[in-house]
């Protein structure tokens, strides 16, 4: 937890790391939709996507919010949805999901320890 600042209530950062494999081949096809269609979304602190070294089909999206509400508010935004429609055809699954508690580090901005 951190506190935002002076007179504010201690927020809860919201993190997510999890695994997306693509159809053969569409592996940047899929980052380029990712990274267009969230661009801006409130309460993101952090969003990643990066290719996973080991399979050339995979990826992996890193994700820090100020709160969950914030993630599940952002599904609904117009360029989320158009995204999601965009890459449904080019993914294969979902794998490794985990949802975590950011406490800080380099380039989180806010947060103890930043």
């Amino acid at each position: 937890m951190f506190l935002a600042g002076v007179g504010q209530q201690e927020t809860t950062m919201y993190g997510l790391i999890g695994k997306m494999t693509t159809t053969p081949g569409a592996r940047d096809a899929l980052v380029v939709l990712l990274l267009e269609g969230t661009t801006a979304m409130p309460g993101c602190l952090s969003y990643i996507v990066a290719h996973d070294r080991a399979d050339t089909d995979a990826i992996w999206i890193t994700e820090v919010w100020d709160s969950e509400a914030s993630h599940r508010n952002s599904l609904q935004l117009p360029a989320v949805q158009a995204a999601i429609a965009k890459a449904r055809p080019l993914i294969a699954g979902f794998s490794d999901r985990v949802e975590t508690v950011p406490v800080g580090g380099v380039g989180l901005v806010g947060a103890r320890g930043a």
